[in-house]
């Protein structure tokens, strides 16, 4: 039965209304191709139509291993739109990792870039499940995977329109898998109703509207583009989409004035700042930019707001859809001095307005810290962007949901005007150009090599990604592998931003019940980061 005064929320709506409103509307550029809002709707379709007649059934899953291409922002609508659920895959993991990933979600459809089909041909005897492979070609005509081309099975879909086939708003939208704090990837699951709150506070705290335009330098497998592929369309703005991010090319758009907003993990605005040294850049219109993952420093956003753009910190999860708070400027800041300005930049804030809670407190306890600046606690989240749940694994659902909040694991402090300022990891998790890499998955690669007794990893300073890991390694008695070895040895076996980049041999310190103690290695490191990083 209609109900007059409610409707499912899902962020398909956004696109349906466009189309109709501005249909003549550029949705998406990507090099000389263009979509308006109509051509880019009926794409969708056809998309959602295709996967249909291939046998798709309601709640299958369908797995991208795509860059940002227009097939990737497709994706996010058709196959939602088909009455499925998008599992994103990121593209830098290993083929087992993938594979993992692809059965553990139970993925039905597979549609690979052609550019990463090497990843995927080793273990496509090990993918159970899947109904069908599509294989899309943007680089070049090949087909290296059986199935068809992508353009192809979107010509075997109907352009007529379909009814968005969302019944439950808390129905998943997409499944996004994340290392967490174990070696084994969990899939976070995203609703409908979570995707389209988020989407609309991404559009209000980054001020987008229809003139804007979004370059794609974030990963759209990372968290969803952190709602992005949702929001550039709620604003009625333009998609400008990048399959790899070179500073070189985005400064050529942002210099033909087709990027007005954009957002950036540390290691890509560093990338940037270093184009910035050796290149004079001047913004035809103001440039908004996003950042989050590892805390960006001062200096970082100093160097971008130099050249005119705005730089503001986000922090979230995974597991809260990307970005929860925000470093909310206030007026009586702008007249501070710079340094002091970006110091307060790199601040993770205060919630978004879609989020509403964020809380810092004793993990012991659950109660709050003082707002004092210095005492740390434990960030904790409550709203409506924290995910539905970890995929077929509902005891992690629980533990991360324990005491009635979402537990990030990241310790902070809570400044007395209220913002939350990250100080520490509560787990031993390193997040390196973005991206999360579990210390326990890197040990337990490590301790495979027969040379190893034992073996810790933490992070260490690194001034192009802000942090990598390395391994302290106590080796066998009469054996002695060489750094090299073991770098390769992980290089075998994990996604390589996972490999530690620095090893050192030698005893190992511990407690006296003989546990390792990782956070004495892991401050001898970071003591040093102003000279390692300068230097």
């Amino acid at each position: 039965m209609l109900k007059v005064n409610y409707e499912p929320l899902s962020p398909l709506q956004f696109l349906q209304r466009n189309a109709a409103v501005l249909p003549d509307k550029p949705a998406v550029r990507y090099g000389e191709q263009v979509y308006t809002y109509r051509q880019f709707y009926r794409r969708v379709l056809r998309l959602a139509s295709a996967l249909h007649r291939a046998g798709l059934q309601r709640g299958d899953k369908v797995a991208f291993l795509c860059p940002n291409t227009p097939p990737m922002l497709e994706a996010h609508f058709g196959v939602p739109w088909a009455g499925g659920a998008l599992v994103s895959i990121n593209i830098r993991l290993s083929a087992r990792e993938i594979a993992y990933i692809i059965n553990h979600s139970d993925s039905r459809f597979l549609f690979v870039d052609n550019e990463l089909a090497p990843v995927i041909q080793p273990v496509l005897s090990e993918l159970t499940g899947l109904k069908g492979i599509v294989n899309i070609c943007d680089l070049s005509a090949d087909r290296p995977l059986p199935g068809p081309d992508y353009e192809e099975f979107l010509a075997g879909g109907s352009e007529d329109d379909l009814p968005i086939p969302v019944e439950d708003e808390n129905e998943v939208i997409t499944i996004n898998y994340t290392s967490g704090t174990t070696g084994l990837p969990k899939g976070v699951m995203y609703t409908h109703r979570g995707a389209y709150l988020n989407a609309l506070g991404e559009v209000l705290h980054s001020a987008m509207d229809k003139s804007s335009s979004y370059l794609w330098t974030l990963p759209m497998f990372h968290c969803n583009g952190w709602c992005f592929t949702w929001g550039v369309i709620a604003a009625m703005a333009t998609n400008v989409c990048l399959r790899k991010v070179d500073p070189a090319e985005v400064f050529r758009l942002i210099g033909q004035g087709l990027v007005s907003h954009m957002c950036a993990a540390p290691i890509v605005l560093s990338g940037m700042i270093l184009y910035l040294e050796q290149n004079r850049v001047e913004l035809p219109r103001p440039l908004h930019i996003l950042t989050a993952g590892a805390p960006p420093s001062p200096t970082v956003i100093k160097n971008m707001e130099s050249i005119g753009a705005t730089v503001t910190q986000v922090y979230g999860l995974t597991e809260v859809y990307g970005p929860h708070s925000i470093c909310e400027w206030q007026e009586q800041w702008d007249d501070l001095p710079v340094e002091k300005r970006a110091e307060i930049k790199a601040r993770q804030g205060v919630p978004y307005i879609t989020a509403v809670h964020m809380t810092v407190v004793d993990p012991a306890t659950m109660q709050e810290v003082p707002r004092d600046g210095q005492t740390l606690g434990e960030i904790v989240m409550r709203g409506n962007n924290v995910m539905a749940g970890y995929y077929k694994q509902p005891e992690a659902t629980a533990e991360a949901f324990r005491g009635g909040w979402f537990h990030s694991g990241d310790m902070a402090v809570v400044h007395p005007d209220g913002y939350v300022e990250i100080k520490d990891r509560l787990k031993d998790i390193i997040i390196s150009g973005g991206e999360n890499i579990s210390t326990v998955e890197v040990e337990n690669v490590i301790y495979q090599h027969p040379a190893v007794l034992e073996v810790a990893v933490v992070s260490t300073p690194d001034p192009k990604w802000g942090e990598v890991p390395k391994a302290f390694i106590m080796p066998k008695p009469g054996t002695s592998p060489t750094a090299e070895e073991i770098i390769n040895f992980c290089r075998e076996r994990i996604a390589r931003y996972k490999v530690p980049k620095y090893i050192e041999f030698g005893e190992l310190p511990k407690t006296a019940t003989g546990k390792i103690q990782k956070f004495k290695l892991r401050d001898r490191e970071w003591a040093g980061r102003e000279k390692k990083v300068q230097g």
